[in-house]
């Protein structure tokens, strides 16, 4: 490769990478949506296009994703700390589980092959997709939350898969606690605290035990790839409020639809790549 060649392709994974934070970021504001459950998919996809095969992609895109969860949950929980809508106690009572379930599940990352993740990531976005388009009217099926055997079951399965597949606590959390008639607006802000418990531990473990692929894209430590955090995080945070006053002049419901029905096909696409 010459050095116009070179540069080309560093200037076209630059700018694909910046159109990725502000993609996120709107649809994390407009729709309410973990950034991970969008970055991991458009990364994915992203580096296979620049020559990484797709099981590195996956496993990059995994811990990149996770990366960038940390500072923009930070963010998001000071503002629903602020509206009074993070449960300190249910955090409290959760914490160790879903700490053992990410340091499980991210030691897992670093010792599985791709195309685990990606069967795994395209089974959640299918069944949260399902979960948008069927259960519209949030109806619980319990009156309260299980004891605690079913929360230490709970809090654990949201770290572990969580953490495997690259997204936030509100992918599998906010469904899970509306199941069992937790308020969404606690569910939501608690969600974000979920997140920082799972992104930070999960991204180090990537970060220090992961073992870079010999075809991961440039500036890749670990499994996290630092241009694509770097790129990432500023754009989510900044464009985040613009989607946020998107939803406030659209409608929500039938643009959530919309949504449901792009992650159902994206994971539906790499379920299809795998198997097809």
């Amino acid at each position: 490769m010459n050095i116009i060649e070179l540069i080309t392709a560093n200037i076209t994974t630059f700018l694909a990478l910046v159109a990725t934070g502000v993609f996120a970021g709107i649809l994390a504001g407009l729709l309410g949506v973990g950034g991970g459950i969008v970055i991991v998919p458009v990364l994915f996809f992203l580096f296979q296009g620049f020559g990484v095969s797709a099981e590195s992609a996956m496993l990059v895109a995994t811990a990149t994703s996770l990366a960038t969860i940390v500072p923009t949950s930070i963010s998001s929980i000071r503002s629903h700390h602020h509206k009074g809508n993070v449960d300190v106690h249910l955090l409290k009572a959760w914490f160790v589980f879903i700490l053992c379930g990410v340091l499980l599940g991210s030691w897992l990352v670093t010792r599985v092959d791709g195309t685990i993740l990606t069967i795994l990531f395209g089974i959640i976005a299918v069944l949260s997709a399902l979960n948008m388009l069927l259960r519209t009217g949030k109806t619980a099926l319990y009156h309260q939350l299980p004891g605690k055997v079913g929360q230490t079951m709970m809090g654990t399965s949201i770290g572990f898969f969580s953490s495997m597949v690259g997204i936030g606590g509100g992918t599998i959390s906010v469904p899970l606690l509306t199941l069992y008639n937790y308020p969404a607006h606690k569910a939501v802000g608690t969600a974000a605290a979920i997140g920082l418990i799972i992104s930070l531990p999960a991204a180090f473990t990537m970060l220090v035990l992961g073992s870079t692929p010999s075809d991961a894209p440039a500036g890749t430590l670990g499994l996290v790839n630092l241009v694509g955090f770097i790129c990432i995080v500023p754009l989510t945070v900044l464009f985040a409020p613009v989607g946020t006053s998107l939803g406030a002049k659209l409608d929500g419901a039938k643009l959530k639809k919309v949504f449901a029905c792009v992650l159902l096909f994206t994971g539906v696409r790499m379920l299809g790549q795998l198997f097809l």
